[in-house]
């Protein structure tokens, strides 16, 4: 385990305030802050009048709407998402953030969302065919990132280039060719892979997972909340219409674990 994740551990253990109010203390103040990956699209961004949009966006969004309350985003990425949250700053994480056992000792995850995998996005013209072929060359990922990981522990070979965020600056350094590829979520990594003709994606899915809300520990009456509220937005149809919103109306829709 890392530094960073035995710190939030610390956190964790260290916080004694009652978290049982959490839903009445956001109504009463009637706004819920929620820390979103605004880095890469179709999972989050800005528009041209840098306003929020994105699967994330609009899935948190209808969890405002339905608390009644106005909904407040932080810009969050890799681990400050989880540092944000179990400081306070944030009520919640709905910023494309997979499961994993590491990150489940820090927070607690409702059911999921959606579903993803980790994807390989490289310069044309080189000769990639496997993981094999990425040894001694420049990957980019995002710091304390599931991809980062996965590289640290399946390409060892590679150089790791450390970026704050996939989009916008890992991809300025795939398309100044600074590095040779880069590994992030298969939704952004396919995004961005049919928008810039220099690259091409690695087929296959790697470590795929599932992504779900992250909360404090200790908060079970809220991820409760939340369960049900996936639970509702997965059978009102609003799952298949959000994502297919966001990667077109032949996009394969992920069956989601209960």
């Amino acid at each position: 385990m890392n530094r960073f994740f035995a710190f939030c551990i610390f956190v964790v253990l260290n916080l004694t305030t009652a978290h049982a109010a959490i839903l009445d203390d956001i109504k009463d103040r009637g706004f819920i802050k929620v820390g979103i990956s605004l880095g890469g699209m179709p999972m989050g961004g800005r528009d041209a009048r840098n306003n929020p949009v994105g699967y994330d966006y609009e899935v948190a969004k209808q969890l405002a709407e339905r608390l009644g309350v106005e909904l407040r985003v932080t810009d969050v990425y890799g681990d400050a998402r989880v540092s944000l949250l179990v400081s306070g700053q944030l009520d919640l994480i709905i910023g494309n953030m997979t499961v994993t056992p590491a990150r489940a000792e820090v927070v607690d995850f409702s059911d999921p969302y959606f579903k993803t995998g980790l994807r390989i996005i490289y310069q044309k013209g080189l000769n990639i065919k496997s993981l094999a072929d990425l040894a001694g060359k420049k990957i980019v990922a995002g710091r304390g990132t599931s991809g980062a990981i996965f590289v640290e522990e399946n390409i060892p070979e590679a150089e790791l280039v450390y970026s704050e965020n996939f989009a916008p600056n890992g991809v300025l350094l795939l398309r100044q060719r600074r590095v040779d590829a880069g590994i992030e979520d298969s939704s952004m990594a396919d995004y961005f892979a049919s928008q810039i003709p220099s690259l091409t994606i690695l087929p296959g899915i790697f470590v795929a997972g599932d992504v779900a809300m992250g909360v404090k520990k200790g908060q079970p009456e809220f991820l409760a909340y939340l369960n049900d509220f996936i639970a509702d937005y997965i059978a009102s149809g609003e799952y298949e219409k959000n994502i297919k919103r966001w990667w077109g109306e032949d996009a394969e829709i992920p069956e989601l674990a209960k």
